[in-house]
């Protein structure tokens, strides 16, 4: 071997060595990186979990959940907030799961490639749209000329919910394996019908899962019920054409009301819906659990 060949051996392995070293740098520098962002999310999260705890805490008593807000003075609860959030959330999800769960079956099932494309587009600027546009959208249809009604509420945050829960379970639908299609269909069995009794059944947990996410966001929203159902009487109701206290409307009331106590339970009613949001993403996590084991098992 010639000096100069062997010069040019060890020149390639000095560069293929400070390469190779540069290259560990980079990996260990984008590690640090993420580890310290992972770290700050957290550091967020006990932030405010800390600080609504420390401002809310003191008012979480039994009463905070079996009286409903009073006109004046520093006693009563959030009864009447409870009731009317669960109703609302409740028809929400009786208007927008069954037609999101279809949608969602014609996109995985019927529908032609360029049809179920277009259709995850239009969901997607659908889930994209602000919760607030909603709000003033079912306002100028349904609110003005009719005045606010739970109904109405229920209809918005339904808006919001429906592209959630059907992207969530078109997604599941298309990981379902076709050996199960082709069996079914293979013994002569329908194609709707092996959806109601193959499909579905196998897909169940991560539907759950995507409806149990989308009940967490659409719980917290806001903008959407002040402009249809936030006109209410501080009292028990279960009159849903009428309009209703609710959580979020009630923690940004009492977050303006010059009064300490009722910034107290504005606090406390925070730590209410965190806690049911934090209850949901629980359930989300247990749902997915249990289907991507059964998946797998398959």
């Amino acid at each position: 071997m010639s000096a100069t060949s062997a010069a040019g051996d060890r020149y390639d392995v000095t560069v293929r060595s400070n390469g190779l070293r540069r290259r560990r740098l980079i990996e260990r520098a984008f590690g640090v990186l993420a580890i310290l962002s992972a770290g700050l999310a957290c550091a967020i999260l006990a932030l405010v979990l800390g600080t609504v705890l420390y401002k809310g805490f003191s008012k979480l008593n039994l009463t905070f959940f079996t009286e409903p807000r009073p006109l004046f003075g520093q006693e009563g609860g959030v009864a009447d907030a409870l009731v009317g959030s669960a109703l609302i959330v409740g028809m929400a999800m009786l208007m927008a799961i069954p037609v999101a769960v279809l949608i969602a079956i014609y996109m995985a099932e019927y529908a032609r490639p360029s049809i179920s494309k277009t259709l995850r587009i239009v969901l997607d600027v659908l889930n994209g749209v602000p919760a607030v546009v909603v709000g003033i959208f079912v306002f100028g249809l349904l609110v003005v000329g009719n005045g606010q009604s739970a109904v109405f509420g229920a209809f918005a945050l339904a808006i919001l919910m429906l592209p959630m829960v059907a992207r969530a379970t078109q997604e599941i639908l298309d990981v379902v394996p076709q050996s199960l299609r082709h069996a079914s269909l293979a013994l002569g069995v329908t194609r709707w019908r092996t959806t109601w009794s193959i499909i579905l059944p196998t897909a169940i947990g991560g539907i759950l899962t995507g409806v149990v996410i989308a009940v967490a966001r659409v719980a917290g929203e806001t903008a959407p019920l002040l402009f249809t159902s936030s006109v209410a009487a501080n009292a028990v109701s279960f009159d849903v054409h009428s309009a209703l206290p609710t959580l979020p409307v009630t923690i940004y009331v009492n977050s303006e009301s010059p009064d300490p106590g009722e910034q107290a339970a504005g606090w406390a009613a925070a730590v209410v819906l965190i806690a049911f949001v934090l209850l949901m993403n629980i359930l989300a996590k247990v749902f997915a659990g249990r289907k991507r084991r059964k998946l797998e098992g398959m």
